[in-house]
């Protein structure tokens, strides 16, 4: 049997339970050998958006999937450079894991936007779409004449904005975060004035 890769993209600034939830049950209802957690070295989506140096979001990661089966953190993006395109992606794991398949997990707002990726044909020939949505009403999706699974998660209202709120005001993290990223933000001193960056201009 080939092996099958789930592909969950994000800039993970910081990751939270609701990423570890999504790619769990994502892993659960395909029967995925994996999930790679993919840290986006230059994400294109946030190009005048103040991002977290890539090293630091990837050492959180790191630190949430310790234990977690099935479930890895993948720097490949950041290895690579520059901006980070999921074609470019798809196309180093093909690579690296000949006759894999690939699937790419993504959120239904960011499916809505598909058709603004860079070379989303080539996305769609290397890979299936993974469309997550919650219990209740979700009118967002890619076009319907895309070929694409959906996976039902449970609905957790975590934002990652938030989360940088909170922590700068001192509100609490706990089940929001998992512990161990929590310890990687204390240690680090991240979300402090001065520590955000501007992410390099790009055309998506």
């Amino acid at each position: 049997m080939p092996e099958r890769i789930g592909v969950f993209g994000g800039t993970f600034d910081p990751i939270h339970v609701g990423h570890l939830v999504t790619a769990v049950n994502v892993r659960h209802a395909l029967a995925l050998d994996c999930v790679l957690l993919v840290v986006a070295n230059d994400p294109w989506q946030k190009a005048t958006l103040p991002v977290t140096p890539a090293a630091h979001r990837l050492a959180m990661v790191e630190a949430a999937v310790v234990g977690v089966e099935g479930i890895q953190a993948s720097s490949i993006e950041i290895e690579r450079g520059g901006v980070s395109y999921t074609a470019d992606t798809l196309a180093d794991l093909h690579r690296a894991h000949p006759g894999a398949e690939l699937y790419v997990i993504l959120g239904s707002d960011a499916a809505a936007s598909l058709a603004t990726w860079e070379r989303i044909d080539e996305v769609l020939a290397a890979s299936r779409l993974v469309v997550v949505t919650r219990p209740g009403p979700d009118d967002a999706g890619p076009p319907p004449h895309w070929d694409h699974l959906v996976v039902e998660v449970p609905r957790l209202e975590v934002s990652s904005t938030d989360l940088r709120a909170r922590f700068v005001d001192g509100r609490p993290l706990e089940w929001l975060v998992p512990e161990p990223v929590v310890h990687v933000i204390r240690q680090r001193g991240l979300y402090a004035e001065g520590q955000m960056s501007p992410s390099r201009s790009a055309t998506p």
